[in-house]
This record gives C-alpha cells, sequence and structure tokens, in this order.
C-alpha cells in the first residue's frame, strides 16, 4: 500500500491520504500508523481518498474506526453525546473523517458494514474538501 500525503484548505485545514492499494491485514497498521503521525504534527480533518484502493478488509475497517475516534478525541465529552445523539436519530456524520472515491466493492462493504451512516462519502474531490 503507498499513501500520497497532501494539504489542502476548506474552511479548516485538510489533510488528504490518497491510498493505493488494498487495506487490509498486512496493510492497515501502516495507514494507522500514518494517520497517527499526521494527527500528531496537528491534522484533525483528514480525507481518505479511496480511488485506487480495490479491497479493504475487516481489519481496513478497524482502522477507519480508530482514525475516527482519534480525530475526534479532542473533544471527546461533546462529541460522544453529539455521536450517540446523531448514530440514534441516523443523523450523525462526521466532522473530521470523510471518504472519497471508493471503488464499487469499497463502498459495498462501507455500506454493509454500516460505515456510510457515520461518515460522508464524497465522488468530487472539491466537494469533499469544501465540506471540511
Amino acid at each position: 500500500m503507498i499513501i500520497q500525503v497532501s494539504q489542502e484548505q476548506g474552511r479548516v485545514p485538510v489533510t488528504v491520504f490518497h491510498i493505493e492499494g488494498e487495506i487490509a491485514a498486512e496493510s492497515a497498521e501502516s495507514l494507522q500508523e500514518q494517520a497517527e503521525e499526521a494527527f500528531g504534527a496537528g491534522t484533525r480533518h483528514l480525507l481518505l481518498d479511496l480511488a485506487d484502493v480495490p479491497y479493504v478488509s475487516s481489519a481496513g475497517l478497524r482502522v477507519i474506526h480508530h482514525i475516527l475516534m482519534m480525530l475526534r478525541s479532542d473533544a471527546p465529552q461533546r462529541e460522544e453525546k453529539e455521536m450517540r445523539k446523531g448514530i440514534a436519530a441516523g443523523t450523525y456524520k462526521s466532522s473530521h473523517l470523510k471518504l472519497l472515491n471508493p471503488s464499487g466493492n469499497v463502498l459495498r462493504v462501507l455500506t454493509q458494514s454500516g460505515y456510510d451512516m457515520f461518515l460522508e462519502i464524497y465522488t468530487k474531490r472539491k466537494q469533499a474538501i469544501a465540506s471540511f
């Protein structure tokens, strides 16, 4: 797996990870480490560009969840209440982590696992950046 990192400006600074290759058991740890490094360097809003990701395993889903929880850790009490209320109502979407251009197979995995219920998924980069 290869991760190319870039910076964009929405209403807030956005870090973009363009990922190439599968996010599976062998590579998920690398994604997690790179996300933790970015978080340590100040990233609070992350867009995962999945256009070149043909497959996401359960290990990949766990890492995406880990990244979501890490990014919202700056305001855990407030965020937790909002998240629980929004998830129960079906209205919660992360303001910290968003996804771009998942392939059909990856989108199917995200949908079947319910990740589309709390992560915004975009097909246009400019729209995704502007949403932050």
